[in-house]
């Protein structure tokens, strides 16, 4: 599994744990976004299991956010930390409600990429659009 690869997981498996809950349709867009973007490409979709397992072990760690954050920093190159927020993004919107602190959660996660204010709203009025229902 290439580095970045497991820091863009690790970025999903963050912002789908937030609430302490992973739902179904947070479950089912990460395995999408594995299966069908290139940035995905040459990922061995058995992994995914096990690369979300270790993060949630990590989490579980008195300082587990913070530890999963630099991990996401340093795995992910910075031409992608763009991705890593709008996959986390995505994920956050899958389930049709972005609780209180998923959005504290990307917040932190655009801070630690340091992702500029106005591209992080871009990101994200893409993501709610994506995921709006009929």
């Amino acid at each position: 599994m290439a580095e970045h690869h497991e820091g863009l997981i690790y970025a999903m498996v963050l912002s789908s744990a937030a609430d302490r809950e992973m739902t179904d349709s947070e479950l089912q867009s990460m395995g999408a976004m594995v299966r069908n973007l290139p940035v995905f490409d040459g990922f061995d979709e058995e992994d995914l299991p096990g690369a979300t397992r270790a993060c949630a072990e990590l989490l579980n760690d008195d300082d587990g956010l913070e530890q999963a954050l630099e991990f996401i920093r340093t795995k992910v190159p910075a031409r992608l930390y763009e991705t890593a927020y709008a996959i986390s993004c995505d994920v956050v919107a899958a389930d049709g409600a972005a609780s209180q602190e998923e959005l504290r959660l990307l917040e932190m996660i655009r801070h630690s990429l340091d992702i500029d204010r106005l591209v992080a709203a871009g990101i994200e009025r893409g993501a709610r659009a994506r995921h709006m229902v009929g």
